[in-house]
């Protein structure tokens, strides 16, 4: 399994970008076992959401911004049938999905690779330009290493959102145990309510994920498939 970092050249032919190597194996393979786990993760608790749709005590309510407050979930977006079944489905499918996550974080950390994935305040300005380009608003592509100052953003973002999607998960699966994780999320309801947030804010990210692939880069797909990437766009390393 070669790093994603290296420059591995498969192929070059004259007139087309040479194939480089850009995911490594074990990069692909976490990442397409978190998106499972993760759809699984979200449709279950959404199951268990249904079965109290408000935050806060029942006679006394938090007044929080939830749009779906007092609305069930429609059955296709529901796992688990029930309370018990989606409880079941969530616990089963959290564990692999932190284990996956953990894997992929020691896999950065151990191989470096964490050094073009983190988003740095001096990535603000590339990121503005790069924004401007998918806006049609600068004709030229920005020169970048292997990802982009946008895409350092949203890897930094996700990886934020899991481990506050995880801390929060613990806390209202352990509020005794853990009482000190549970206080620094504002009790228990407010905890459910964070871990709730974590929900819609990763359906976002995933949807414009996967728009942004299809209409910018869709070599990118191919490459988190395979792990080799030949793009339009120019890598300057």
């Amino acid at each position: 399994m070669g790093s994603a970092s290296e420059p591995a050249i498969a192929s070059a032919t004259s007139g087309r970008r040479p194939l480089v190597k850009r995911y490594a194996g074990l990069v692909r393979l976490t990442h397409w076992l978190n998106a499972v786990f993760l759809v699984g993760m979200i449709a279950s608790g959404l199951q268990i959401y249904n079965a109290y749709t408000h935050f806060g005590l029942r006679n006394d309510p938090l007044d929080l911004p939830n749009p779906l407050d007092g609305n069930p979930m429609p059955q296709w977006a529901r796992l688990g049938g029930w309370l018990a079944g989606g409880l079941n489905w969530h616990f089963a499918l959290a564990w692999p999905f932190v284990a996956t996550g953990l894997l992929y974080l020691g896999f950065l950390a151990f191989s470096g690779e964490w050094r073009s994935l983190l988003f740095r305040p001096r990535d603000i300005a590339p990121a503005v330009q790069m924004q401007l380009y998918y806006l049609r608003l600068r004709k030229d592509h920005p020169q970048q290493g292997k990802h982009n100052a946008l895409q350092k953003a949203a890897y930094t973002f996700i990886v934020a959102l899991g481990a506050i999607a995880t801390l929060s998960g613990f806390a209202i699966y352990q509020p005794v145990q853990l009482a000190w994780l549970t206080a620094l999320f504002g009790g228990y309801e407010l905890a459910r309510y964070w871990h709730f947030l974590t929900v819609w804010l990763f359906v976002g990210f995933t949807l414009l994920h996967v728009a942004l692939v299809f209409l910018v880069d869709p070599a990118s797909l191919r490459a988190m498939i395979t792990g080799w990437y030949r793009g339009r766009f120019p890598s300057h390393d």
